[in-house]
């Protein structure tokens, strides 16, 4: 077993399209779009010895090996210190409890030097593993600990979109399917749909005024442009507004990667807010995926109202849960330390979290 950084697409891709439980954040273009936005990467992969049939059929150059696994890392620089992120990754082929330790070993032994050689405090690993027991163990007994916060989801709200137009609205919640229905029928109300760049323009000022009101910082005309910019020339992603009288009030950054659809960024002004257009918009973007052949939609992010519904994201997970689906849940995300100052940033985080009541 070995691991090296690999430096084709295709091969990355390739691997990937072999893999159900994944997500854009470990695709070819996300590790273009943190390049474009200064940040260092690296792809690499761990190699294990097979086949020629394996080697054939696995991505791999040397004839005595084949790929069994991807990790993207991303250097992440931060006033309080920098670390290594892997986001939700890594991807591994193999479901055999002995055979994914060894794997997230000998990448972590990896990610050790290049923890070492860039001089970061800690490593943060997001997996998109299934929370279980088994898979919790794992990173346990590799000396890893529950991080402060997350990055990324660490659960989503998930649906299958296979079934026809009208299945999928016959087993939503009734006031949701009504409320798609009712906004359909509004000649005031249009949905738009836009794969140009200068449209991201409108998204951000929408960003910008829903971050005033809910009190988070929002993501930068920089970042938002880049990371349109890094999924466009794929064709994989795409911004949907809503208009009310020829005003834009609503829309949404949806990348449709790997035979699945992802609500990423959203944003919704309360200038109308009986105005049901952020449903005709999320439904909009589900026809859409279906058309492009996606199997699931990744409403991205998913809290319980019922546990937690005080949480700021309660209201949200209610709003995506009305159009079916289920719930998906990924180990917690990971941290391991590299250096005695990975605990000023535990701390700085963890008061974050509680100021932040997530």
């Amino acid at each position: 077993m070995r691991v090296k950084e690999i430096t084709n697409k295709k091969i990355w891709e390739d691997f990937l399209k072999e893999i159900d439980q994944k997500t854009f954040l470990h695709s070819w273009n996300w590790g273009e779009f943190q390049k474009r936005m200064g940040e260092k990467i690296w792809r690499l992969g761990v190699y294990e010895k097979g086949s020629n049939l394996e080697r054939e059929t696995k991505g791999s150059e040397d004839q005595s090996e084949y790929l069994a696994a991807v990790c993207l890392v991303i250097k992440i620089t931060a006033k309080r210190g920098n670390f290594l992120l892997v986001p939700h990754g890594p991807i591994i082929r193999s479901k055999n409890k002995s055979q994914k330790s060894k794997i997230l070993q000998a990448l972590l032994d990896q990610l050790k030097e290049i923890a070492r050689r860039e001089k970061t405090s800690f490593i943060r690993i997001s997996p998109i593993w299934e929370r279980t027991e088994e898979n919790i163990k794992i990173f346990k007994k590799l000396g890893f600990r529950k991080a402060p916060i997350h990055i990324h989801p660490e659960a989503t709200w998930q649906l299958d979109i296979r079934a026809s137009q009208e299945e999928l609205l016959k087993n939503m919640r009734k006031t949701t399917r009504y409320l798609i229905r009712k906004a359909q029928k509004d000649k005031d109300i249009e949905i738009i749909q836009s794969q140009q760049v200068r449209d991201i323009e409108v998204f951000s000022r929408l960003h910008k005024e829903v971050s005033l009101r809910q009190h988070f910082v929002p993501f930068s005309l920089e970042y938002l442009t880049k990371e349109f910019l890094a999924f466009q020339p794929d064709n994989e992603v795409s911004l949907f507004m809503g208009k009310y009288k020829g005003e834009v009030i609503a829309s949404a950054f949806v990348i449709f990667y790997s035979g699945k659809g992802f609500y990423h960024h959203a944003a919704l002004l309360k200038k109308y807010p009986t105005l049901p257009i952020a449903y005709l918009i999320l439904w909009e973007a589900i026809k859409e995926a279906k058309r492009r052949g996606c199997s699931f939609f990744d409403f991205w992010g998913y809290v319980s109202p019922k546990e937690n519904p005080k949480h700021p994201w309660a209201g949200p997970t209610l709003f995506k849960m009305g159009f079916g689906g289920e719930k998906k849940e990924y180990v917690k995300t990971q941290d391991f330390p590299t250096s005695l100052f990975y605990w000023i940033d535990w701390i700085i985080e963890k008061i974050r979290k509680i100021k932040r009541r997530v």
